[in-house]
């Protein structure tokens, strides 16, 4: 395998160490400045109420200074006492004055001061909505699948996961870039920040009680890594990878994963087939792209097909997976079929609220 140097290494971790952080996908978001505009004129909504209530009836306000309340003295009054200043040199003398200080100022005075605490009061509130909402998502969690790098690869995957009818709540997305993770998030998959190398962002993740784990870095030594980690904290979830190099592909097996695609050679045999047969190839790719045309399932033999051969089912079989051993369509082993034995056949395609085979 060409793994870079030890240094090469190094530097590669340093650039994606960051602190693992969970990012849950957000319903609604409101930039900050028109939050900020929307409490500012509030606050200056109710600080010309206060003043225009206090001018209407200056006649019961009393000004040690002067011993008359102007339109100045009424915004200098409204101002101290919404702000619960309260210097004492004007003050409310009538009954009806009064009054409208005890119905009204009052209520416009606490008004005003959760105006003002208003940031500080949503900030505390969404840090409790968060960490509820994480809390909960972690209680649920069960038998999800995990995506190691959200590129090219991973964005494929994801796509061909939710066409067959996977829930996107039950994907998480594990990436070290913040922008990455914030374009999962507007798609409404949960992401974590940081480098899926390390144990402590995995386990933010909660891949010890995922059934599946993707890797679809972009390097091979990190893949590598990744499933070193998966496999260690997770015996039982299935491993697929992606790898650049061929060359790579066994030792990634030996890491832990279950199954290992080389991306660059499987394009290759794409187009070198795309070359002999153009339809051909076509099919391939139609078959490769879950949710439409054909697709190529996995799916348990029922028990109508206990005993059949392997041409005598309603599904074109390709392969018969008995046991760990996968015999193809033609092997006199793989009929009669079992009621333990798993189909790959090739059906046409469904919605994802349709049948679902696969399971």
């Amino acid at each position: 395998m060409k793994l870079p140097g030890q240094d090469a290494m190094a530097r590669h971790a340093d650039e994606h160490l960051v602190a693992a952080r969970v990012k849950l996908p957000r319903r609604t978001a409101v930039q900050p400045l028109r939050q900020v505009t929307r409490r500012l004129l509030m606050a200056l909504f109710v600080l010309a109420l206060t003043v225009f209530l206090v001018y209407i009836d200056r006649n019961g306000y009393h000004d040690n200074a002067d011993d008359s309340v102007d339109f100045l003295d009424a915004v200098y009054y409204a101002t101290v006492t919404l702000s619960t200043t309260g210097y004492g040199d004007i003050v409310p003398y009538s009954d009806s004055a009064r009054l409208v200080n005890v119905l009204l100022v009052t209520p416009l005075r606490v008004l005003f001061l959760i105006i003002l605490v208003g940031t500080t009061l949503e900030v505390l509130t969404e840090r409790t909505r968060e960490e509820w909402r994480l809390n909960r998502w972690r209680s649920n969690l069960r038998d999800h699948t995990v995506i190691v790098g959200f590129g090219t690869k991973g964005r494929s995957a994801m796509q061909t996961l939710c066409a067959t009818g996977l829930k996107k709540e039950q994907i998480v997305i594990v990436d070290p870039s913040n922008k990455v993770i914030d374009a999962a998030n507007a798609e409404g998959f949960v992401g974590v920040v940081g480098d899926a190398t390390r144990s402590d962002v995995l386990i933010r993740a909660e891949l010890q009680r995922a059934r599946q784990i993707v890797i679809a870095t972009q390097r091979d030594d990190t893949a590598v890594l990744v499933a070193l980690t998966a496999r260690q904290l997770n015996r039982a979830a299935k491993i697929v990878a992606a790898v650049r190099e061929e060359e790579n592909a066994p030792l990634l097996r030996q890491s832990g994963a279950d199954a290992v695609i080389t991306s660059a050679s499987a394009a290759g045999r794409l187009l070198g087939l795309s070359v002999l047969s153009p339809s051909a190839g076509t099919v391939m790719e139609d078959l490769i792209q879950q949710g439409s045309g054909l697709d190529i399932i996995e799916r348990p033999v029922i028990k109508a097909e206990v005993g059949r051969n392997v041409r005598e089912t309603d599904d074109l079989v390709v392969s018969v997976l008995r046991g760990h051993r996968l015999m193809g369509y033609d092997d006199p082993a793989a009929s009669p079929l079992q009621l333990t034995d798993r189909l790959i056949t090739i059906v046409r395609a469904q919605s994802p609220s349709g049948p679902d085979h696969a399971n």
